[in-house]
């Protein structure tokens, strides 16, 4: 039994001869211009779709970090008051709220500085975090946080225990779950809460 022999391309006759045929054509692979055209307007609603979520992800981040870092700061006041056996003061973004003795006029108006009391003078335990930067702001004054050498706070210029919002911070930029809002309870326990308002332009 003879074996036909293949010729790539070529076509045979019945004998097993090449015919004088060409090499057979391919179709040339590629886009064409619709089929381009219709990716190019996916990825321009995909990218349309993605750019706020992104934006709204990175907006939230700096929320968070900028709570937890006042949050960071109302501890350390705490814990230098109970190591120092002294008070201790975290300080409001208002002169006037952080009082005018020696730890309130030593806080200025440096939000989330920590201030503690030594025989008699202020010197600072912890610089305030960086100042918030638009589109992030306060919503009104930072509470000034007064610390006794038990840990108790209590707002300054007051006798009792505090038990109310401390900051909030937000952003007009959202319009969801735009606002951190810190809170204390007896004069201790701290929550952060997230919540969604209105939040005014500065």
């Amino acid at each position: 039994m003879q074996v036909q022999p293949r010729h790539r391309g070529f076509a045979t006759n019945g004998v097993g001869r090449v015919t004088g045929q060409g090499p057979v054509r391919r179709r040339p692979h590629g886009f064409t211009i619709v089929e381009l055209m219709v990716t190019l307007a996916v990825a321009a609603i995909l990218l349309a779709i993605a750019v706020p979520s992104f934006r709204n992800i990175t907006l939230a981040n700096r929320l968070d970090t900028a709570a937890n870092g006042l949050v960071n700061a109302i501890s350390v006041a705490r814990m230098e008051a109970v190591k120092r056996n002294a008070g201790t003061q975290f300080c409001s973004n208002s002169a006037a709220a952080n009082t005018g003795d020696a730890l309130g006029g030593a806080c200025g108006t440096e939000v989330g500085a920590v201030w503690a009391l030594g025989n008699g003078e202020a010197s600072q335990v912890l610089a305030g975090p960086t100042n918030l930067v638009q589109p992030l702001q306060f919503n009104g004054d930072v509470t000034a946080l007064r610390f006794t050498a038990q840990g108790l706070a209590r707002q300054a210029g007051a006798g009792v225990p505090f038990g109310d919002q401390v900051a909030d911070i937000c952003t007009s930029r959202m319009s969801q779950d735009n606002h951190r809002i810190i809170t204390m309870r007896a004069g201790s326990v701290l929550a952060t809460t997230t919540s969604s308002g209105a939040c005014p332009s500065p």
